[in-house]
């Protein structure tokens, strides 16, 4: 299994959350976050806006699902037809365990 964490911007949640419904990614968990990536904020006159609101997702796919559901998310997460600067990251990585807990059984 592999744990999909993408960091987006907050008014294309819906529209993330959407596409990977449609996708067949029902579970999904969104976190509200503050920060900054490589743009270092944005500065407008002579303030400095450095800590940014997006929005984190997380889902859990299996490993051969890892590649179309990073895909979902990065088509439905880019502003316009090339992207924007800003528009987000995502990280994969391995799953080792999970665990279902209201029946406390390990899921596969």
């Amino acid at each position: 299994m592999q744990l999909i964490r993408a960091i987006i911007r907050s008014e294309k949640s819906p529209v993330v959350i959407k596409a990977l419904f449609e996708a067949g990614y029902v579970a999904v968990t969104k976190v509200p976050v503050v920060g900054r990536g490589k743009q270092r904020g944005i500065k407008i006159g002579d303030i400095t806006y450095d800590e940014i609101p997006k929005e984190l997702l997380m889902i859990v796919v299996k490993d051969e699902d890892k590649d179309f559901a990073t895909r979902t998310i990065i088509d439905s997460a880019r502003t316009g037809e090339k992207g924007a600067f800003g528009d987000g990251k995502i990280f994969v990585s391995a799953v080792e365990e999970a665990y279902t807990i209201s029946r406390g059984t390990k899921e596969l």
